[in-house]
C-alpha cells in the first residue's frame, strides 16, 4: 500500500493493542501500514477485517458463540439456504447470512443455532416453524433422518473428530485457528499438495502447517482447523500418521515406501488416478493461500523446508515442551 502523503510504498507492521467489542476490551496484534517518513498509520479493508476478527474470535470463545464456518456448516448439513434457515429459526430475513459473513450473534440466537446442530432437535424446530412444505419437506426429512442414523456410526460421527484432535470432542480455539476441525478439508489440502508437489511425508507436514498458518496470518482463521505440535522434524498436525493412513486407505492419495541406505524408510505421496482435487470445498482466499505455499516451497527439498521450519518461533518456542502451537505464531512467520 502506498502512502497517501508521500506516495511511497509503506511497510506493513503490527503492535500490541486492544479492541473494544460490546463494551469489553480484547488484546490483539493490531496490523497497519506505517509511513516511515511521517510516522502516520493507515489501514485498508483487509487489515480492518483481520484486526476485528482477532477480537471477535476471542469474544466468541469467551461466550461460547458459534464461529462463521460453524454457522455456514450448520445449514449446509441440512442442504438449506441462509434465507430458509433464518425462516426456520425465526430470525430476520438476512440475519443468518450476516452471521455467516462474520456478524456476532446475540446469545439467544447463538443458543438456538447450537441446538439446531442436533438433527433430532432441528427436526422439532422445522415442524414448529411451518417454514418447509411439499417436496422440500420430504427432502429435508430424509436428510435429517440420515443424519440421525449417521450419529450412531463411529465412522461418521466420531472418527473424523478423533483423528483431528485425539479426543472424542473438541472446541474451536486459538489452537484450531478459530476454525472447526474438519477432516474432509484437511484431506482435501493433502490431495492438493500431493497433486502440486508430490512431497515426502515430512515435507507434506510443513506444507500443511504453512498453509493453515499463512491463512490465519491473512484472515484470522485457519483453513482446516487442524491443531499442530512441534516435533523434531518441525511442526506437524496432531495424529498426522493416522490421518495420512486414513487418506490412503480411502484412496484419496497413494503412498509408496522407499528404503534408504541408512536403513530409514521414506513415504512418498502421489496422486490417486481416480481422485481429483475438489476446489469447491474452499473459498478463493483459502485456495490463494495454498497456491502461495506451493509457489514458495515446491522447489525446496525436504531437508531445506525442515531447516526453515526450525527457524519459525512456532517451532523453536514449543519444541522443548512438545506443546500445541498457538496460531498467534502465524503473525510471526519468517519464511512466507
Amino acid at each position: 500500500m502506498k502512502s497517501p502523503i508521500t506516495g511511497k510504498e509503506m511497510k506493513r507492521v503490527w503492535k500490541e493493542d486492544v479492541l473494544l467489542v460490546r463494551k469489553e476490551n480484547f488484546p490483539i496484534l493490531y496490523h497497519y501500514y506505517l509511513c516511515e517518513e511521517t510516522g502516520e498509520e493507515f489501514t485498508d479493508v483487509e487489515l480492518d477485517d483481520l484486526n476485528l476478527a482477532q477480537a471477535y474470535n476471542q469474544y466468541r470463545t469467551r461466550y461460547n458463540l458459534p464461529f462463521p464456518d460453524e454457522i455456514k456448516g450448520l445449514r449446509e448439513q441440512y442442504g438449506l439456504s441462509a434465507a430458509k434457515m433464518s425462516e426456520i429459526l425465526g430470525f430476520g430475513a438476512n440475519v443468518y447470512r450476516n452471521y455467516e459473513a462474520g456478524d456476532l450473534p446475540n446469545v439467544s440466537n447463538a443458543r438456538l443455532m447450537q441446538l439446531a446442530k442436533d438433527p433430532r432437535e432441528f427436526k422439532k424446530l422445522v415442524e414448529k416453524s411451518g417454514a418447509v412444505e411439499g417436496n422440500m419437506w420430504e427432502r429435508l426429512m430424509r436428510r435429517i433422518d440420515q443424519l440421525i442414523q449417521d450419529q450412531s456410526d463411529f465412522r461418521f460421527a466420531e472418527l473424523p473428530r478423533y483423528l483431528m484432535t485425539g479426543l472424542l470432542g473438541s472446541e474451536t480455539s486459538i489452537y484450531t485457528g478459530y476454525r472447526t476441525p474438519s477432516l474432509p478439508r484437511l484431506i482435501e489440502m493433502i490431495v492438493y499438495f500431493t497433486e502440486t508437489c508430490k512431497p515426502w511425508k515430512t515435507k507434506m507436514n510443513k506444507l500443511l502447517f504453512y498453509a493453515d498458518f499463512l491463512h490465519f496470518k491473512q484472515k484470522g482463521f485457519s483453513i482446516s482447523g487442524a491443531e499442530y505440535k512441534a516435533i523434531q522434524m518441525g511442526p506437524v498436525p496432531l495424529n498426522f500418521d493416522s490421518i495420512f493412513e486414513y487418506a490412503a486407505m480411502k484412496d484419496e492419495i497413494d503412498i509408496t515406501y522407499q528404503e534408504f541406505s541408512n536403513g530409514g524408510i521414506g513415504e512418498a505421496f502421489s496422486p490417486n488416478g481416480n481422485r481429483a482435487f475438489n476446489a469447491a470445498l474452499f473459498e478463493a482466499d483459502e485456495l490463494a493461500a495454498m497456491q502461495q505455499v506451493v509457489n514458495r516451497f515446491k522447489q525446496i527439498s525436504t531437508g531445506e523446508i525442515i531447516d526453515l521450519s526450525h527457524e519459525e518461533l512456532a517451532w523453536s518456542e514449543n519444541f522443548s515442551t512438545k506443546s500445541r502451537i498457538s496460531y498467534v505464531y502465524a503473525f510471526k512467520l519468517l519464511h512466507i
